[in-house]
């Protein structure tokens, strides 16, 4: 639990880093980089002791399947709470295709 917890708090920051200044398109982009790496670097905080902790229990390709599910669950909440943009019909079919993904990655063969 561990590594789900902090690849999802680093995946909140990087979420932030990556598209929480669309709100803020009037502020110079220069600043909104700088803004972005600060919050950026507090990812990378959380994402490689999630990653270095993970690898004791997942492999790489494991590690990185759990990291995109929370990212698009990250993002998800993200773009509907802050951004305000709706989830539609073909994104829970996309969402459902990487359940399946999930499937297949961690299904022991």
């Amino acid at each position: 639990m561990t590594t789900i917890l902090l690849l999802t708090l680093s995946n909140i920051f990087m979420t932030f880093a990556w598209y929480g200044h669309l709100k803020y398109r009037h502020v110079p982009l220069f600043k909104v980089i700088v803004i972005s790496w600060l919050i950026a670097f507090a990812e990378y905080c959380f994402q490689v002791p999630a990653n270095r902790i993970g690898s004791y229990e997942f492999t790489t390709a494991q590690l990185k399947t759990i990291q995109e599910v929370i990212t698009l669950t990250v993002f998800s909440i993200f773009s509907v709470w802050y951004l305000k943009e709706p989830l539609k019909w073909n994104y829970f079919v996309g969402f459902a295709m990487m359940i399946g993904a999930v499937a297949v990655i961690f299904k022991k063969w």
